[in-house]
């Protein structure tokens, strides 16, 4: 699927096969859609950054709660 992003100045990051299972396991998917795309492509990022599994599946999970419990971004407030 391809996503317009022409404000974005950083690469843009493909969306992992795991990642899109956990958005529609979840059901956050939508959620996840309804982002700006900054916020979809920095999540995919920081994501990808991690260096060890574990920390790779806590920003996982971080970026899952904060789509269900709305009004979030990477802990800060965010009215979107």
């Amino acid at each position: 699927m391809k996503r317009d992003m022409p404000s974005l100045s950083r690469p843009i990051q493909p969306m992992p096969a795991d990642v899109a299972e956990r958005l529609k396991r979840r059901g956050v998917k939508a959620a996840y859609e309804a982002r700006p795309p900054y916020q979809r492509n920095d999540y995919l990022m920081w994501i990808a950054a991690a260096k060890r599994p574990e920390t790779r599946e806590k920003r996982l999970s971080q970026m899952l709660d904060e789509l269900e419990s709305g009004g979030v971004y990477m802990r800060m407030k965010w009215n979107g």
